[in-house]
C-alpha cells in the first residue's frame, strides 16, 4: 500500500498541467496569408514559416495557405470567425486590414480588429511611392505638374488609399487604376507600362521584389511615407512626404493613415485563442526575430527585421482607435476615391 505522503505526490503528478512542449506535439499550424503568392507579405509570411517550428515547444508542422482578398480584410475575416480558436490557426494581414475598418468607408467588416490577438509584428515599415522607367513621372515635383496613372488594389489596400492621399493632401495629380489583385500583378503592369508606378509601397518588399529595378536605376523613388525618415531612403535623397503636405489641419490625419506603418508586417491569432497557445506564440515569434539562421535568410532576401512584440501591437492598435473623431474624419476622407 502507498504510503500517505507518497499517494499525494502521485496525485499531484497526476493533476500538473502538461509540459508546454505536449500542447503543439503532434499538432499543425495553419497559417494564412492575406496576399497573393510572391508578393512581399507573402515571401515575409513564408521565411518565417520555415524557422518558426524551431521556436516553438512541440515543433509544429507549419502549413502556409494565401487567402487574398479587400485587402487582407478576407484573411482577418477568417482567422476572426470561422479558424479554429485551439492554437492552431494564424495569419499574416496588411496592416491596412487592422486599421481599415476605422478609416474606409463601406460595409462594417466581420471582424473587430481590436478584438484579434497580436503575436508580433516583422518590421515597423517604411513606404514608398515610385513610377518606373522612362515615365515622364520622375520626382514628386513631376507628379504635381502633369497626370499619371499609379496601380491599385481593392478599397483597403495601401496602393489605393496612399495614391489617393497625396492626390488630396499633397497635390499629386494621379490617376488611381485600380482592380489589380496583388503587389505581384502590378509590378507585371508597371513592366508593361499600363501604369507610371504604385504608391504605398513597403520599401523592404520593393527590394525583396524587384532588387534589380534598384540595382539598375529603373525605379524612381519620389516619396517616402512614414512618422521619421528612413535613413537609408534619405541617404538616396528621396524626400519624406510632409514636405509636400501644405494644410496644418491634414497632418494629424495623414499621420493616422501612417500609424498602421509601425506594424508593418503584423501576425494574428483569432480572439479566444487559449494563453497558453498564446505565450508559445509570442514568444515563438520574437525568439524567430532573434533566430540567427532567419536573420541571415532574411537578409539574403532583403527583408527588413524590425520586430515589436503582439502585447506592444495590441497596445498601438488600441490608441489608433481612439483617436479623435475628427482627425478620423478627415482621414477618411483622404483616402476615399
Amino acid at each position: 500500500m502507498l504510503s500517505r505522503s507518497l499517494l499525494c505526490c502521485v496525485l499531484l503528478c497526476a493533476a500538473a498541467p502538461a509540459s508546454a512542449a505536449d500542447y503543439y506535439a503532434g499538432k499543425t499550424i495553419e497559417f494564412t496569408v492575406g496576399a497573393d503568392v510572391g508578393g512581399g507579405f507573402d515571401i515575409y509570411a513564408r521565411t518565417i514559416a520555415k524557422h518558426l517550428p524551431r521556436h516553438i515547444p512541440g515543433h509544429p508542422v507549419i502549413v502556409v495557405k494565401n487567402l487574398p482578398g479587400a485587402g487582407s480584410g478576407k484573411a482577418a475575416t477568417y482567422i476572426y470567425a470561422v479558424a479554429p480558436k485551439d492554437g492552431t490557426a494564424i495569419g499574416a494581414l496588411m496592416p491596412g486590414a487592422v486599421i481599415g475598418p476605422l478609416i474606409e468607408d463601406g460595409p462594417k467588416p466581420q471582424y473587430d480588429a481590436t478584438k484579434l490577438v497580436y503575436l508580433a509584428t516583422a518590421d515597423s515599415v517604411t513606404r514608398i511611392c515610385t513610377s518606373y522607367g522612362n515615365s515622364k513621372i520622375q520626382t514628386f515635383a513631376d507628379a504635381q505638374q502633369q497626370k499619371g496613372a499609379m496601380g491599385a488594389s481593392a478599397a483597403g489596400g495601401s496602393s489605393r488609399d496612399y495614391a489617393n492621399m497625396v492626390r488630396k493632401a499633397a497635390g499629386a495629380q494621379f490617376d488611381v487604376v485600380g482592380g489589380y489583385k496583388g503587389s505581384a500583378e502590378m509590378m507585371l503592369a508597371i513592366e508593361r507600362g499600363e501604369v507610371d508606378g504604385m504608391c504605398g509601397w513597403d520599401w523592404p518588399s520593393l527590394k525583396a521584389s524587384k532588387p534589380d529595378w534598384i540595382r539598375d536605376n529603373k525605379v524612381h523613388i519620389l516619396a517616402q511615407f512614414g512618422l521619421e525618415p528612413d535613413p537609408e531612403l534619405t541617404q538616396r535623397g528621396v524626400p519624406p512626404i510632409w514636405q509636400f503636405i501644405k494644410k496644418e489641419e491634414d497632418k494629424k490625419p495623414v499621420e493616422l493613415v501612417l500609424s498602421q506603418q509601425v506594424f508593418g508586417r503584423p501576425y494574428i491569432a483569432p480572439p479566444g485563442t487559449p494563453e497558453e497557445a498564446l505565450k508559445l506564440l509570442r514568444d515563438g515569434f520574437m525568439a524567430t526575430m532573434a533566430d540567427k539562421e532567419f536573420l541571415d535568410e532574411a537578409q539574403r532576401a532583403k527583408l527588413a527585421v524590425n520586430p515589436l512584440d503582439g502585447g506592444k501591437v495590441q497596445e498601438v492598435v488600441s490608441r489608433i482607435y481612439a483617436s479623435p473623431p475628427a482627425v478620423v474624419a478627415r482621414a477618411k476622407e483622404l483616402i476615399r476615391d
